[in-house]
């Protein structure tokens, strides 16, 4: 079985202290990350980025939920430094079309391109946020027929309504996903 993994959106403007849609303790995650991406079981290492147009609809001024956050080419759209890029094989863009939310890191053809072509079946998703972009990357990937991971000890959650990280792993739990702290070894 080829694995990938898919670090979805870790990037400055989700990650404290000054992010601007900081995830609560999104930092935290950084040397996790770091030692999944250098794990040779994984192969590709896939980064996902939000990568908006300033006019971006998923924003406040724009009618959507949020702050501007994660606009192309500035430094809250930038990896965060703490990633080891050099363990990275593929960096995918996604809401990059002003009306297209972006949750899913397939949302283009690009990510399950580069698994196909590489073989993959399985992928481990971890990032941030649990309740969106990792729950829709990993739904989709469960619905493009992948087996899916979801280690806890390297995601985080906005919990907007208290509960929402624990509700998304259970939905993926329902769906089929493997949801573990691999660090402790311990699955579900």
């Amino acid at each position: 079985m080829t694995e990938a993994l898919i670090i979805v959106d870790f990037q400055r403007d989700f990650t404290p202290p000054d992010g601007a849609l900081a995830v609560p303790h999104g930092d935290e995650i950084a040397a996790r990350l770091n030692e999944l991406a250098r794990d040779p079981r994984y192969r590709p290492v896939v980064a996902t980025r939000d990568w908006h147009p300033p006019d971006h609809t998923s924003f406040r001024r724009y009618g959507g939920p949020w702050p501007p956050h994660c606009v192309s080419d500035t430094d809250g759209a930038q990896l965060h430094p703490a990633l080891e890029l050099a363990s990275l094989d593929a960096i995918i863009d996604k809401g990059q079309r002003r009306d297209t939310d972006g949750y899913s890191a397939f949302e283009s053809e690009q990510l399950e391109c580069l698994l196909r072509t590489r073989g993959v079946t399985a992928v481990t998703v971890v990032g941030l946020a649990t309740d969106y972009c990792v729950l829709n990357t990993a739904r989709d990937a469960l619905a493009r027929g992948f087996a899916v991971t979801i280690d806890t000890s390297a995601t985080r959650a906005v919990d907007a309504s208290p509960g929402d990280g624990a509700r998304a792993l259970d939905e993926l739990r329902s769906l089929g996903a493997r949801i573990t702290d691999l660090s402790r070894h311990d699955a579900d």
